[in-house]
């Protein structure tokens, strides 16, 4: 790499928006690069449960955004078959009281409105779904279009049909920019890449990517656990989670804040969720927060009170201060495209992320509106 390779476009970043983004800019026709300074799926995606939701977005431009995805991640689902682990399992949303219900399902009707598949679920319907949940619970709202992937192996999976040259191991020190500030490639620890386009798909280092060209954009990380017990016989059939689950997801709190998630998966150990903290990059294990997440999942499932807990990983989902993530052209470099800061939400909103970008890249109409995820839209005091 010494003297320097040449292509359309530099993808930074290979976890599954990176790859994303790679997969549809080749489609549409571009010479792709895709760099990382890790492995594959070396980052957030790794520590991901792969999650692909609608149920927990409300109206507005994530929620559009999640809608195309699904979409897009069922046309893949197809394509790939079973090597990404897709399942259209759904969501199933527990409320705890009869007021918690009530609030859930005005919550559902803002988003059948907004082109949701949001059904209620009360009585003994909610037993019909999942017969371990606890006794006494009024109902809840069941989101069929939720699903889920394996997001280390779908990462994969669309960085090599992507059919982009991929570089790992390399690391990013400087975009390269001309006279006039238009991007012209990046240098790395191995020499330099030369393309007048470069996408920002460095996840929860979005930022510091950003600030090699110049531009800033907030992106934090976000610390959260997961729990993962012994392989099991199925006995969760959905993707499970408490109501208050979503007011967690949109908080601007940097304190700790728990809620249960619970999902049985193809392999058969359960992944339990879900925790929130602004920590840094802190890697320090948390006992609390662990013993957190089990009280709360045996809340909603009694039975894993005698399930076996084997191990426990952490992970730093990307963070913006408004909760939308950083996607299409930045105005302040020409040829400069983020695809970032989708917290924990972005192995479902890869592929619609993907797509729009290459949209962008080769001079389309985006299918959707960009503008709320514009990366200028910062002030320099956003944090």
């Amino acid at each position: 790499m010494s003297e320097g390779l040449t292509c359309d476009v530099v993808v930074v970043g290979a976890g599954i928006t990176g790859a994303a983004c790679a997969l549809y800019a080749a489609r549409a026709g571009l010479d792709v690069i895709l760099v990382d300074r890790g492995p594959v799926a070396g980052g957030t995606t790794g520590a991901g449960e792969g999650n692909i939701l609608v149920s927990d977005k409300e109206p507005g431009p994530e929620l559009a955004l999640a809608l195309l995805s699904a979409r897009l991640w069922r046309s893949l689902a197809e394509e790939f078959g079973p090597a990404v682990e897709y399942e259209a399992k759904g969501g199933l949303v527990v409320a705890s009281s009869p007021d918690g219900l009530a609030a859930l399902e005005r919550f559902a009707a803002a988003q059948r409105a907004a082109g949701v598949t949001a059904e209620p679920v009360t009585g003994t319907r909610l037993y019909d779904l999942e017969p371990d949940l606890a006794p006494g619970l009024p109902g809840g709202v069941h989101y069929p279009q939720d699903s889920q992937v394996m997001p280390a192996l779908a990462a994969a999976i669309l960085a090599r049909a992507a059919k982009a040259r991929l570089l790992t191991g390399v690391t990013v020190t400087r975009v390269l920019l001309t006279r006039a500030g238009a991007v012209r490639g990046v240098r790395t620890d191995r020499g330099d890449l030369h393309a007048p386009a470069v996408v920002n798909a460095a996840g929860t280092w979005g930022g510091d990517l950003a600030a090699l060209a110049g531009v800033h954009l907030p992106v934090l990380p976000r610390r959260g656990f997961v729990l993962v017990t012994e392989p099991l016989p199925r006995r969760i059939r959905h993707k499970v989670y408490a109501a208050d689950y979503v007011a967690d997801v949109a908080s601007d709190s940097a304190a700790l804040q728990t809620s249960p998630v619970v999902e049985g998966t193809a392999a058969g150990p359960v992944l339990i969720g879900a925790s929130r903290e602004r920590v840094g990059f802190d890697r320090t294990f948390s006992l609390p927060v662990v013993r957190a997440l089990a009280v709360g999942a045996t809340r909603l499932f009694p039975f894993l009170r005698d399930v076996h807990a084997t191990r426990a990983y952490l992970g730093f989902r990307p963070y913006t201060p408004d909760h939308l993530p950083a996607v299409g052209p930045d105005p302040r470099v020409p040829g400069l495209l983020h695809a970032c800061g989708h917290e924990g939400a972005g192995i479902g909103l890869a592929p619609a992320t993907g797509h729009l970008v290459a949209q962008a890249l080769t001079g389309r109409t985006p299918d959707l509106d960009l503008t709320p995820f514009r990366p200028d839209r910062f002030t320099e005091e956003a944090a």
